[in-house]
């Protein structure tokens, strides 16, 4: 297991210890009234750990404490790294960005775009052009999401078993056949949203890598960064695991079983969008790996060049997701916010009214998890919870207000 330990003392990396220990206060209180059951949070700069704490329970009945093993399912947070095993195969030459989506996966030709009607009586029209693999990576292909409720074709998606993950008995090549044939919520390349993109990804990385995704991952990033904690499947009596809960209107936390088990199955549906489970410390050296441009203790994923190139804002004409994007719910805010190949990416900070620099990439997750990467202020910082949804609390602008509010020095 990668341990999270504290290497430098705030005060050598240029943090103040005494503002760096408001965050610890302002989110102790979140689990004091009830809004989490607990945390952990890691903030490194210079590549050195400098704020490592933990609080609350993994489990609100048996109050397991939370620790720096702990472990929690990451959902979207999966989506990074997904993305790293693409942009990995493009460096190769086993796939091209420009690629359409069909040439591995065969029921991605001749879709149809959505003009008008019910889910159950959609009006549609050919598509004008092959989606193409950087639109999976930039969610802007025209796929979506069942859980989003905004649209004829999310509805149709979960007519189809596809609100959270997949249906039972249903693999991911199953589950990209099914996605392929219904319609596109657009022309790929006209917008920006939020969508199973990254799970057709994944699909994408099978065919062309010639094995299944958790073997891509353990053979070629989890093994080699040492993440050895991370998966797509954690042992039902593992008492490391977080329980996952969903707050209820009134802000009570309830338990959600049928989501939060299927961890601990053994994965039909291996999600490239959302499947995986991690620990603080082995998603650190994942971010590490991505401060450092693409390598860490001597293992390189990705050159710097790849890494620098996709970490920039991908949308058309320099577009934030407030102007390109549909108004639904994301793991990112939308003003002065564009989107990489990947990653969420700031461009314009005082827009966004957050103190990130412009050039910070991030994401989140479905259970209030979230990560970003600060390269102008070589920093990373790291939250784990286990609460749905994540748009439940402002957790993430406040953690980084907070975090960034303890930077002192004049660099």
């Amino acid at each position: 297991m990668s341990e999270a330990k504290i290497e430098a003392d705030p005060s050598e990396v240029g943090l103040d210890a005494e503002r760096l220990a408001r965050v610890d206060s302002h989110f102790r209180r979140y689990v004091d009234d009830g809004r989490l059951p607990g945390w952990s949070i890691a903030v490194a700069r210079k590549g050195r750990i400098a704020h490592l704490s933990h609080y609350g329970v993994l489990d609100l009945e048996d109050r397991r404490p939370v620790g720096d093993d702990s472990r929690w399912r990451i959902y979207s947070m999966t989506k990074p790294i997904t993305s790293v095993a693409a942009l990995m195969l493009w460096e190769q030459g086993a796939l091209e960005l420009t690629d359409p989506v069909s040439r591995y996966i065969p029921e991605f030709a001749d879709q149809r775009v959505y003009r008008s009607g019910s889910a159950l009586n959609p009006g549609t029209d050919a598509a004008a052009g092959p989606m193409r693999i950087w639109h999976l990576l930039t969610h802007t292909s025209g796929l979506t999401y069942g859980f989003h409720h905004a649209h004829p074709v999310d509805e149709m998606y979960r007519s189809a078993g596809y609100e959270f993950g997949a249906p039972r008995g249903v693999d991911l090549a199953g589950a990209c056949a099914v996605w392929g044939g219904l319609p596109l919520l657009f022309e790929p390349g006209t917008e920006w949203n939020y969508s199973v993109a990254t799970d057709v990804l994944g699909r994408v990385v099978e065919v062309a890598s010639g094995t299944t995704l958790d073997r891509f991952f353990a053979e070629r990033i989890l093994g080699p960064l040492g993440m050895d904690e991370t998966g797509f499947r954690v042992d039902a009596d593992d008492q490391r695991l977080a329980t996952l809960y969903a707050v209820r209107p009134g802000g009570e936390l309830v338990r959600n079983g049928a989501l939060g088990d299927s961890i601990t199955r053994e994965p039909e549906y291996l999600s490239g969008g959302g499947g995986l489970a991690s620990t603080l410390g082995d998603y650190h050296r994942f971010a590490q790996m991505l401060a450092r441009g693409g390598e860490l203790d001597g293992v390189r994923l990705l050159g710097p060049r790849t890494l620098a190139h996709a970490t920039r804002n991908h949308l058309p004409g320099g577009a934030d997701l407030d102007t390109f994007g549909r108004p639904i719910f994301a793991e990112s805010a939308f003003t002065g916010v564009g989107f990489g190949l990947g990653f969420s990416v700031v461009i314009d900070g005082p827009a966004s009214h957050q103190l990130a620099s412009e050039g910070t990439f991030a994401w989140g997750g479905l259970a209030s998890t979230a990560f970003w990467v600060d390269p102008a202020e070589d920093l990373t910082v790291l939250f784990m919870t286990q609460v749905m949804p994540s748009s439940a609390y402002p957790i993430r602008a406040q953690l980084q207000t907070l975090v960034y509010q303890s930077i002192v020095d004049q660099d």
